[in-house]
């Protein structure tokens, strides 16, 4: 019995290189794109952190993690504090971390005519008589009362 040609079979099957298969070459991208998006996830982080930090001043509407809305009344950056002022004469002093956003003021244009909504079609309207759709009505229909057994 010799044994060459089980070497020489075991040599043939063995792989002679580094072979790329499909699922190793879907891994890799489905890696590279994980990366891609927490590269960028990271940069909008730092970028929304700058922003709040600028718009972060005395004097501004801010909201609260916990959706307590007020005026920032003052910032201690030693202690890491900010004092809010929610309704006039009610100051909170809360983490600094805890304010999420700051308010931007809304612009009133008084300038801006509304037009009038276009008249509703008679025809696809619903009667008066009849509710809306999901409107409560009190009219619950009663139960016939349970007649008693007869012994």
């Amino acid at each position: 019995m010799s044994f060459a040609p089980t070497a020489v079979h075991a040599a043939a099957a063995a792989p002679s290189g580094f072979q790329l298969d499909p699922l190793t070459i879907g891994l890799v991208l489905l890696l590279v794109v994980m990366v891609v998006f927490m590269f960028r996830n990271s940069r909008k982080r730092k970028r929304d952190a700058e922003e709040l930090k600028t718009k972060f001043v005395p004097g501004a509407e801010v909201m609260t993690q916990h959706g307590i809305y007020g005026t920032l009344i003052s910032i201690d950056d030693e202690k890491n504090e900010a004092i809010i002022e929610t309704t006039p004469g009610t100051k909170l002093r809360v983490h600094r971390q805890t304010i999420s956003r700051v308010i931007d003021p809304v612009e009133v244009r008084e300038d801006v005519i509304e037009e009038p909504s276009p008249a509703v079609n008679e025809s696809h309207a619903i009667p008066a008589g009849e509710p809306q759709y999901g409107e409560r009505v009190d009219d619950k229909p009663k139960r016939t009362p349970r007649k008693k057994a007869v012994e």
